[in-house]
């Protein structure tokens, strides 16, 4: 369970990646932070992982494989640190969902209806409909630097709802 605080700005970052190209995020359920691990690292590992593993070895803290495994220097403290990632998911580390499109949906409309700009909120609502629909809304508030703040923090709002709710779901009291 947590003890620490939670960096909700950091865990809204993980979560906005949606297309998880070159990171993935996990949450650390004992310090509260996030790890940040490129995809390269978690292949490489999984690779190892898949060569070298041993179900006898989950009962270790510190992993020691049979033979020596040829690593750049550089690489050697983000692969330690995926191995306890991948060891310990379950008791320590949660992967850090992407942000569901359907919550920015969500999001959009509800800011789009609190507008007090009737004819941007007017341009909004007819941009917010199929494929597409975020990249619009997002270009059309660039002519709208006020709107565009205040969309910002709405959009953050909202997110750190989303981010307690998927807390409280893995039971993490995050208040």
């Amino acid at each position: 369970m947590i003890n620490h605080r939670i960096d909700f700005d950091e865990v809204q970052k993980a979560m906005e990646d949606i297309g998880r190209e070159a990171f993935d995020y996990f949450l650390d359920t004992e310090t509260g932070e996030v790890v940040i691990l490129s995809e390269d690292i978690l292949r490489k590992t999984q690779a190892i992982i898949s060569e070298s593993w041993d179900e006898d070895m989950s009962g270790y803290e510190a992993v020691e494989f049979d033979e020596e495994i040829e690593l750049p220097e550089w690489a050697e403290d983000e692969v330690e640190l995926a191995l306890d990632v991948f060891i310990n998911q379950e008791a320590r580390y949660m992967r850090i969902p992407e942000r569901r499109s359907a919550d920015v949906f969500q999001a959009m409309q509800g800011f789009t209806a609190e507008l007090e700009n009737q004819e941007l909120r007017l341009l909004l609502e007819g941009i917010v409909d199929g494929k597409g629909a975020f990249r619009r809304f997002k270009d059309l508030l660039e002519d709208y630097p006020k709107e565009k703040k205040q969309w910002y923090g709405y959009s953050a709002k909202m997110a750190r709802k989303e981010i307690t709710e998927w807390l409280q779901s893995a039971g993490i009291n995050a208040g």
